[in-house]
């Protein structure tokens, strides 16, 4: 299979091979299938980091995936409400019991400025997943704030960072990749990882 291709960035999705708005309703050894599909059957080319966007949860998805290859790590988003973290988190165990290190935590949705009055406003809390990621010891990558120009960046395929790279948000979504650029460079469980991928 031949991914999609724009911006230097190469993708597969589930949803190009559903259609429309038809339903991907498929039980656990189908999902476990189509992920081994993506690994082995998709044309990537050289890549730099392959990128692996899972539902939210410790479904199928999740378990076939470490089981598949040697992953370098997990990275954990959520958005700032408590029933969400405590989801997230319940992912995060999962990856460590596996022994899939943890990158880090992402906080989404974790403010709204307003494009008018600049006025900030934590709709859904702020600040929980900082808290997570200090309690359980593992690095906080930053947070992105609920934005017209982002969700608007993702629909029409134009990311941020592409449209406005000068940017305040544009910034925040280097700066996150920096971190984690740094924390795949000096977790001694991710090199290790990393090396069994190269072997």
């Amino acid at each position: 299979m031949t991914p999609l291709h724009n911006y230097g960035v190469q993708l597969m999705s589930v949803g190009f091979l559903a259609g429309g708005t038809k339903p991907v309703i498929w039980r656990g050894p189908l999902i476990g299938k189509m992920i081994k599909q993506f690994l082995t059957q998709v044309d990537w080319g050289s890549l730099d980091y392959l990128i692996v966007d899972l539902p939210p949860g410790t479904g199928d998805a999740q378990l076939t995936l470490c089981q598949s290859v040697a992953l370098t790590g997990g990275v954990i988003v959520s958005t700032p409400q408590d029933v969400a973290l405590e989801d997230a988190l319940r992912g995060m165990e999962m990856f460590r019991t596996v022994q899939v290190p943890i990158l880090g935590l992402i906080e989404n949705m974790s403010y709204f400025l307003c494009p008018h009055c600049h006025e900030r406003t934590d709709i859904f809390d702020h600040g929980g997943t900082q808290k997570a990621a200090e309690k359980h010891h593992v690095p906080f990558l930053g947070e992105l704030p609920l934005d017209l120009k982002i969700r608007r960046g993702g629909d029409e395929g134009v990311p941020i960072v592409v449209a406005e790279p000068n940017s305040e948000y544009a910034a925040i979504f280097r700066t996150m990749c920096e971190r984690l650029m740094v924390n795949i460079s000096t977790n001694p469980a991710a090199q290790r990882a990393r090396a069994l991928l190269i072997e």
